[in-house]
């Protein structure tokens, strides 16, 4: 990927970055690896021979209080040494976090706040072409609105399935005011599709959880219609509505790129003992 020359293959990285919110507190793994203050970094991966890199330009660290108020600074030093180092950056907006404090994933304004970022960003280094605007939406999702782990806490199918369906909107309409100022821009979109594995009792659950890992791609290739696996769940048990799940299927936002997680086979690698976590299927 990244060359016209099939042959000729090209090392690709990522810089961890997560910022996750727990109750009032923040935990920014870039802060906690170093690499927040370790400018030299980069240059170490050019060394490595990596070409194209993950990078984090985060709305919660750039812009905390709204895009009038952004401090550009450290992602202006950033970009620029990666651009004098011929790397391309793949840059991500929102990294397995729910925002800045005045927001959260299941918040009514949270995408028009989102795109209005990604547009400043769009805006500021237009040569940027690819973008991760939200990292893993459908894994957030549950660690946000179904385990309760991260804010908004939440451990409910309704406040899960809001999340998931405002974070694939938002990368949607982020694409689109992104697109409209860099017609190139090119959507990298990541997510874990793991595996569920039962034991013969629990098969029904195994299915329903080996549908739902893809329910993300699905929303934004806007193939979630009434003949998809989930859409009773959805309908029913989530509340979700005709329009809102239409809306996906008139404003598709397909990825140029995909990029999957798939850690190692274990029946609990979902997360909890099922039993807690609120997506039991009944039979």
């Amino acid at each position: 990927m990244g060359t016209n020359d099939p042959a000729k293959l090209e090392l690709w990285g990522g810089v961890e970055c997560t910022v996750n919110r727990v109750q009032d507190r923040y935990f920014c793994q870039l802060t906690r690896s170093g690499h927040s203050t370790r400018v030299a970094d980069l240059e170490r991966f050019a060394e490595l021979g990596i070409r194209v890199l993950r990078y984090p330009i985060l709305w919660e660290r750039t812009a905390p209080d709204g895009v009038d108020s952004a401090d550009w600074r450290w992602p202006d030093e950033r970009l620029q040494l990666l651009r004098r180092l011929e790397i391309e950056p793949i840059v991500g907006l929102l990294h397995h976090g729910s925002g800045p404090a005045h927001t959260s994933l299941i918040d009514a304004s949270f995408c028009e706040q989102f795109v209005e970022y990604a547009a400043a960003v769009a805006r500021r280094y237009p040569w940027v072409d690819r973008y991760t605007p939200i990292n893993e939406p459908l894994t957030t999702a549950r660690f946000s609105g179904l385990y309760g782990w991260w804010f908004p806490h939440g451990r409910d199918e309704k406040l899960f399935a809001r999340a998931l369906l405002n974070q694939c909107r938002a990368i949607a309409l982020a694409m689109q005011a992104i697109r409209g100022i860099n017609p190139q821009a090119k959507l990298v979109q990541t997510d874990d599709i793991s595996k569920t594995y039962s034991t013969r009792l629990l098969h029904y659950q195994a299915d329903f959880q080996n549908e739902l890992r893809w329910l993300g791609w699905d929303l934004l290739c806007g193939r979630v219609d009434h003949q998809h696996a989930l859409w009773h769940w959805l309908t029913r048990d989530c509340d979700c509505t005709l329009e809102q799940l239409a809306w996906f299927a008139e404003h598709p936002c397909a990825p140029d790129i995909i990029s999957n997680v798939r850690p190692e086979k274990s029946p609990f690698r979902e997360g909890p003992p099922l039993a807690n976590v609120g997506t039991c299927r009944r039979k």
